[in-house]
């Protein structure tokens, strides 16, 4: 005796044996309302959009904060490189230049409207032994 197949309609568990229709989460019915998928598609561009848009403003203020550091370390780097005969006082403004014969930076307390060497920037002292540039 063959198995005969059941209607598309009969809700049958070939592996219990059981008709189950009563079991499932959804209508089964033939008059049943047709299940469809809603489209997410607009919502997924909306969120990947705005998802984009906050890990790139977080990126932005990590790049400007990396900047700042590079900065703050080249300047560090220019300062306490070049040539002073003194202890600098933490607060205190002073000036860089770029040495005439040896091209070397050095580091004075005279103003650049006061001399004619070769002005590089000015920087202070902070409290942590940073040097940070001033504009003038």
């Amino acid at each position: 005796m063959s198995e005969e197949k059941k209607p598309d309609y009969v809700v049958y568990d070939e592996e219990t044996g059981t008709y189950n229709a009563a079991l499932l989460p959804y209508s089964s019915g033939v008059s049943a309302p047709k299940i469809t998928t809603p489209d997410i598609t607009s919502w997924k561009q909306t969120n990947i959009n705005k998802v984009n848009h906050e890990i790139k403003s977080q990126f932005d203020q990590l790049k400007e904060q990396y900047d700042a550091m590079v900065k703050k370390y080249e300047d560090n780097q220019l300062v306490y490189g070049a040539k002073f005969s003194f202890e600098p006082i933490v607060g205190e403004t002073y000036h860089l230049y770029k040495g005439r014969k040896d091209g070397l930076p050095f580091l004075s307390v005279i103003h650049p409207t006061e001399c004619s060497w070769d002005f590089v920037g000015t920087y202070r002292l902070t409290s942590e032994k940073l040097w940070e540039e001033i504009d003038n």
